[in-house]
């Protein structure tokens, strides 16, 4: 198993290897040249660097050769959605996560509402600010802010096992495997994933008879 998620790992390495390289110094001055006359270098984009490298990783976890090789791509696409999180929003999104893991929906509710003033455009925030609200009875809602993460991030993987999830609770098993089928298309190796989707086709083929 090391030795297939070895070229992998360097494939996750290389880009910010090259990125630690240091930067060419500036070109020479031409005779009757200025600094002013030479155009000031472009800074790059950290959005633009950010979605560039997320469309490699994804890439990278439909090809993936083992689970093992999957979860690193995928812990490393989870850092780069998390890095569009400022630290205040992200202090909230954590002391959420604890309420929400500690059966404290409420509680959990409160904090995502007060990151995402922060961070409107996070995906993140919006997947657990749904999973708050599924978590206190408003589906509807709940609803409401997955789609909205998927607006936002269409290959949020997490937010289509999210709406599966409260399609099943909600009675719909043919929606709920139509989305499972939609995250496993970007992340064919997710853990559980090919057993729930097992379960999903039992009931909605019961539900069709």
């Amino acid at each position: 198993m090391m030795r297939r998620v070895l070229p992998l790992l360097l494939l996750l390495l290389l880009p910010g290897l090259a990125a630690g390289q240091p930067a060419p110094g500036p070109a020479p001055a031409t005779p009757g040249s200025s600094r002013a006359d030479r155009p000031a270098p472009s800074r790059p984009d950290p959005a633009a660097a950010r979605r560039a490298e997320l469309d490699r990783l994804f890439a990278l976890l439909k090809d993936a050769p083992d689970a093992a090789g999957a979860q690193l791509v995928e812990a490393r696409i989870r850092a780069l959605w998390a890095q569009a999180v400022s630290p205040a929003a992200a202090l909230l999104l954590r002391r959420g996560l604890r309420n929400l893991q500690g059966n404290e929906p409420a509680e959990a509710l409160e904090d995502f509402d007060a990151a995402l003033v922060l961070e409107p455009d996070a995906a993140d925030l919006w997947v657990l600010r749904g999973r708050a609200l599924s978590q206190l009875g408003d589906r509807a809602a709940a609803a409401r802010d997955i789609q909205e993460a998927l607006r936002l991030e269409p290959r949020h993987f997490g937010a289509l096992i999210a709406l599966s999830e409260m399609q099943d609770e909600a009675g719909d098993p043919a929606g709920a495997l139509r989305s499972l089928e939609a995250a496993l298309a970007l992340h064919p190796r997710m853990p559980g994933a090919e057993e729930r989707r097992r379960e999903l086709q039992r009931k909605a083929e019961g539900d069709a008879l």
